[in-house]
């Protein structure tokens, strides 16, 4: 099939043809003729169907894949994702007192109608990277008290989050148990006379980890995106540092405040 390439209109321009037909396959999901959860032509269609070779086929499915368009099954095809509208994550209205301080759970304000679901991985006692170490103000080798959770919609893993936070300061509360109760841990703070007064979020990207990708079922190429908040108690002190890992094509981060 040579290279698979084709002229468009203007002759200057050459596009490789795996484009064109990932460009037609976007134009069918976005006009509903591959809805949520149904499967996409396979490599034999497309190669059938548009006269090229296994590769430009396979191209082209990747790259909705690499779009977050569209995932494999193991031994079944590719189907579209069935995420709904992306998950708007407004970084600032979430994290409110009239959220955590009213029992409610952060994570739950960002899905609204949605049904949210919280897998914890693990509550341990270790010594935290370096980094967070020293933002926490603690000593080289001291232990943090951890806590590691995925985040799920629509049964669909969609955030890993990983807490630290002065093990001294929560030991024997709810903070290092599974179930930290209404309002989680900026809630359990707040009832220590340290709850959060003051946010700090930055905001990076990257692509993911092999486990990463493997706990958020992300196809090759998917990014994510990085939020390392830091919450601060009224007098300064840090009380929490979380590092967020997001699947890129799940979110839209949102950010509304008044002009400083």
């Amino acid at each position: 099939m040579g290279e698979d390439r084709v002229q468009g209109d203007d002759a200057a321009v050459c596009q490789p043809k795996y484009q064109r037909i990932a460009a037609a396959l976007k134009d069918a999901i976005a006009s509903g003729e591959y809805g949520p959860g149904v499967r996409l032509p396979g490599e034999n269609d497309l190669m059938s169907r548009y006269g090229v070779a296994r590769m430009t086929a396979r191209q082209a499915l990747g790259v909705l894949q690499t779009e977050g368009l569209a995932e494999a099954r193991k031994g079944a095809g590719v189907f579209v994702r069935e995420f709904r509208d992306g998950i708007r994550r407004r970084g600032i209205q979430r994290l409110g007192t009239g959220v955590w301080g009213e029992g409610r759970s952060i994570w739950a304000a960002d899905t609204e109608d949605r049904d949210p679901e919280v897998e914890l991985l693990g509550v341990t006692e270790e010594a935290p990277p370096e980094a967070v170490a020293g933002v926490l103000g603690l000593a080289a080798g001291v232990a943090a008290c951890v806590r590691r959770r995925r985040f799920l919609l629509d049964g669909k893993p969609v955030m890993l989050a990983t807490s630290y936070l002065d093990a001294d300061l929560v030991a024997g509360t709810p903070v290092t148990e599974p179930d930290t109760g209404p309002g989680g841990i900026y809630a359990r703070l707040a009832e220590l006379g340290v709850g959060p007064a003051r946010f700090r979020e930055e905001v990076r990207s990257r692509m993911p980890s092999p486990g990463e990708a493997a706990r958020l079922g992300l196809g090759a190429g998917t990014p994510v995106v990085l939020v390392c908040r830091t919450a601060f108690a009224a007098d300064g002190r840090v009380v929490e540092v979380n590092e967020m890992v997001l699947d890129a094509s799940a979110y839209v981060l949102e950010y509304a405040f008044d002009a400083p």
